[in-house]
């Protein structure tokens, strides 16, 4: 099992909300089961964070609930 993003073959994408900016985003890859890879938009090359997928559907809901109503 995959555990660490090859970052060259790696797909990231940025969240609908970004509005196609730059600033302060963070985009997330696909394609790693049990795990969300996250990486700062501005640092392309910088590491990415392995967030177990659990956490991170955890995280999103509450975004939702706080941000979105």
């Amino acid at each position: 099992m995959k555990t660490t993003p090859d970052q060259a073959a790696v797909v990231w994408r940025k969240s609908s909300y970004s509005n196609g900016g730059d600033a302060n985003c963070v985009e997330i890859a696909d394609g790693f089961p049990g795990t969300v890879p996250v990486r700062d938009s501005k640092n392309p090359d910088g590491p990415a964070l392995l967030i177990p997928a659990m956490a991170w559907g955890a995280f999103i809901r509450q975004v939702k609930v706080d941000w979105l109503g």
